[in-house]
């Protein structure tokens, strides 16, 4: 008498049904690019890769048009960094006590812990401005260190894929997790939007309306670390948070309100990501370098552009409120 096979939990299969779109999506860019000569997109690697490049070109300037707006592009390099001490802590459970545990998850669950210190120092002591992001990024990147120096340098070069990103290390359930990730981010910014605008616009005010915002202050770095650990396997913890300014700071030269700005933001993220994964195929350079340096050529782009072109904004005079778009005397969010 043989055993009946245990049911498969809720997470298995849909982890495996993400897999199975991932494979499909894989195909269907393999199938419309062939013809027109494009073979890249017909590997399985640079097909999980281009698939999570694609969430990253989202759910970073998304996030990031929140924290650029509140004054908080630094957040993004402070996780990064705290993320750098999680992925030692995880490869070195791995080296010193085979602890079967991925980098990634000890970098998410150290990066989200960050997070919500830097808004518990910033709300229980006299520390203003970016001080409590300044003290928290020093102390994750020296935790970082020290646990790696704990090993007998092991560790050290493994550590470096994580610094600054492969598109070889982008594995099928990688990609899914990294989809799911996307898709939670995406969804509680659509829940939260507009509470999310008002504390961003105006936080006295947000107050003064019985808005909850020290919630949404810790759910926004939450899901800044979210976005940072997602992004960390292309880009490296090095780069990272680029993909949180860079493209908001290009959709500002020309977006007329919040909205645009986050909407151009993010086509821009996606140029940038699929450009240059595209370079780092073509020419065998680092992943991440190559779509920062995308971004950063699409904003002197738009910058250029903002100068030469009549500007929309001049005729803009007042700020409105009209449905989440908020905009000033110079047209920009």
């Amino acid at each position: 008498m043989t055993a009946a096979p245990l049911p498969q939990s809720s997470t298995v299969l849909l982890l495996e049904f993400v897999n199975r779109l991932v494979q499909l999506f894989g195909d269907g860019m393999c199938a419309a690019t062939r013809p027109l000569g494009f073979e890249i997109l017909c590997y399985q690697f640079m097909q999980q890769a281009f698939v999570a490049g694609l969430c990253v070109g989202v759910v970073a300037p998304l996030v990031g048009s929140f924290l650029v707006h509140r004054e908080m592009a630094f957040i993004g390099d402070t996780l990064a960094h705290t993320a750098f001490a999680g992925v030692a802590i995880g490869l070195f459970l791995g080296s010193a006590f085979e602890i079967g545990v991925s980098p990634y998850v000890t970098a998410l669950v150290v990066a989200v812990l960050s997070a919500l210190l830097i808004e518990l120092i910033a709300d229980y002591t006299d520390a203003y401005g970016d001080v409590s992001m300044a003290i928290v990024l020093s102390g994750g990147f020296a935790l970082g260190t020290v646990v790696i120096s704990l090993t007998d340098g092991g560790i050290a070069v493994g550590i470096s894929q994580y610094l600054f990103g492969s598109l070889s290390t982008v594995t099928l359930e990688n990609a899914s997790v990294l989809l799911l990730l996307s898709a939670l981010v995406v969804g509680v910014v659509g829940l939260t939007y507009k509470q999310l605008l008002f504390v961003t616009f105006d936080e006295t005010a947000a107050r003064v309306a019985r808005v909850n915002v020290p919630l949404y202050n810790r759910l926004m770095v939450m899901l800044t670390a979210l976005v940072v650990v997602a992004a960390m396997q292309i880009m490296g913890v090095i780069l990272v948070a680029a993909m949180l300014v860079v493209p908001v700071a290009a959709a500002a030269q020309v977006a007329r309100s919040f909205r645009e700005s986050v909407l151009v933001a993010v086509v821009v993220g996606e140029l940038a990501v699929l450009l240059g994964l595209a370079a780092s195929y073509q020419y065998g350079v680092a992943a991440g370098g190559a779509i920062v340096l995308v971004a950063i050529g699409l904003y002197a782009v738009a910058v250029v552009g903002d100068r030469v072109a009549p500007r929309r904004s001049e005729t803009a005079t007042e700020a409105t409120a009209d449905g989440g778009d908020v905009r000033n005397a110079e047209g920009r969010p």
